[in-house]
């Protein structure tokens, strides 16, 4: 497996660098954003460690602009701050798990494995669901012909929506698919992004497309068939 580690704090990338390579695998240590960019479009790593706080550019940039062109490799991110809003802003730009310093090594180690094993989301096929239209590979979602403006988050949770159309989709199973990761049982981070993407993909079109199922979860209404 290879790792890409953009820590700029010396010992912790030298602790980081040496416990992955005893897991047996190949590592990369980078210390500033623009590295990042540079060495996450350029090989095709397994996992990127990144911390939020570098000189130059923030994680939370890298991650966006990393996604923007297309690299959809997993990232954990490394933040000193463990607030809800603070987890929020990371995954939204992209992220796909978090781990708070201080952390355990074995909690990292853990978490990095997880996402080796899920990969790379694959470029997907344009979907489309009623007037609904999204294509993943481009970035690009519509309706009715209107782009829509979404953050990756957002986008995120429509095509979740729009690969099961009609199906009933648990709280746990928008988290695990969308956010991949342990929120706290009490959070509403779920209810919040519904909210947000029903004021943008159905209200201004007079639609309710986005139903909640009571007990349940939420579904995107199949498109009515004559």
């Amino acid at each position: 497996m290879h790792v890409l580690v953009v820590e700029d704090n010396p010992r912790t990338a030298e602790v980081l660098g040496r416990g992955l390579r005893e897991e047996h695998w190949v590592v990369d240590v980078v210390t500033t954003g623009r590295e990042a960019l540079r060495w996450g479009r350029t090989l095709p790593y397994d996992v990127i460690v990144l911390d939020i706080r570098l000189p130059d550019i923030s994680g939370h940039d890298v991650c966006r602009q990393l996604r923007e062109r297309g690299v959809w490799t997993p990232i954990l991110m490394l933040t000193a701050l463990g607030s809800v809003s603070e987890r929020v802003t990371g995954l939204d730009e992209g992220a796909d798990d978090y781990v708070v310093k201080p952390f355990t090594f074995v909690e990292l180690t853990a978490r990095v494995r997880a996402l080796a094993r899920r990969g790379a989301v694959p470029r997907p096929t344009v979907l489309t669901v009623g007037g609904l239209t999204l294509d993943p590979a481009a970035n690009r979602a519509e309706r009715d012909g209107v782009a829509l403006d979404l953050s990756s988050k957002e986008f995120a949770l429509l095509e979740l929506f729009m690969r099961h159309p009609g199906d009933v989709l648990s709280r746990t199973f928008i988290r695990e698919k969308v956010w991949d990761f342990a929120y706290d049982g009490d959070s509403n981070v779920v209810d919040q992004y519904v909210g947000y993407l029903r004021r943008k993909i159905d209200r201004p079109f007079g639609r309710h497309d986005v139903e909640t199922v009571r007990g349940r979860g939420y579904r995107l209404a199949r498109p009515a068939t004559g």
